[in-house]
């Protein structure tokens, strides 16, 4: 199973009743290493503060959430999306990050063009890489599942953040998050073709049987049907050995409850389920 140094609070788990700073403090408090915050979070607590908050308590952060969200119906649009993802690469600079996440971003309104929505991402992340490469920030394509394809990610499977990444050169990895990728038949071959320098980020939850809402009800780890601890050894073997993050969105469980004891029920599981 994994070694609990390598556990990584992704701040979406506890975002209902935890702000960053309050987060950062149960992190330090409950002894887990690493966390990965939200932009918006940030955004509301203060950068800066963060940044302080994060030193003082001798933290690492896996990675900052997020920036993409590329495609937009006009060029106008287009630019400001990379002039924001230019901005959310300095945050993660400020922090340290391992790596800046994105997330592609979905059809335009009005499109029915797939194509040409996913033209877009490549052309955004093309114009974005120059930036991060310079302020030291690796960039992790995350695929999210086909359900989001329409209006969060046009980037659905792993072995297509992989061709983005051969075309585009270094700078530019993937994320893998088991709750959008599990169910690929060629995730394994993925994984090893992504190999160490292309896998940027490894996150953890649960796929639950029903699930109430396909966004807002992920599982803790071992509530569900992922073979997590066999995706976590195919990830080790590719030669990924940085923190695994445990981000779980679940509007009617997990975040009503008090989050230290989240953390608490994250650190067994990961202990025994990942």
């Amino acid at each position: 199973m994994a070694e609990l140094a390598r556990l990584s609070l992704n701040l979406a788990t506890t975002r209902v009743k935890w702000g960053a700073l309050d987060a950062i403090e149960g992190c330090a408090r409950a002894g887990v290493r690493w966390l990965a915050p939200w932009r918006d979070q940030l955004a509301a607590a203060g950068l800066e503060n963060c940044v302080r908050a994060i030193r003082d308590a001798g933290l690492g952060v896996s990675s900052l959430c997020r920036g993409g969200m590329f495609p937009a119906p006009d060029r106008a649009g287009r630019e400001a999306a990379i002039e924001d993802n230019r901005r959310a690469v300095d945050e993660a600079a400020a922090l340290g990050a391992r790596a800046l996440v994105l997330v592609a971003g979905g059809l335009p309104a009005g499109s029915k063009d797939l194509a040409g929505a996913r033209a877009m991402v490549a052309d955004g992340i093309a114009a974005l890489l120059p930036y991060a490469r310079a302020g030291g920030v690796a960039l992790a394509l995350e695929p999210l599942h086909p359900m989001y394809a329409a209006d969060r990610a046009c980037i659905n499977t792993l072995a297509q953040a992989l061709d983005l990444c051969e075309a585009l050169g270094p700078g530019l990895g993937v994320a893998v998050d088991v709750y959008h990728v599990w169910w690929d038949p060629d995730l394994d071959a993925g994984i090893a073709r992504a190999g160490r320098d292309r896998l940027a980020g490894f996150h953890v939850s649960d796929w639950l049987v029903p699930t109430r809402d396909l966004l807002l009800d992920r599982g803790m780890m071992g509530d569900g049907v992922i073979e997590l601890a066999r995706i976590r050894e195919k990830m080790d073997a590719a030669g990924y050995d940085g923190p695994i993050e445990v981000e779980i969105f679940s509007a009617e469980n997990w975040w009503q409850r008090p989050p230290d004891e989240v953390v608490a029920v994250v650190k067994e599981r990961f202990e025994t389920c990942v």
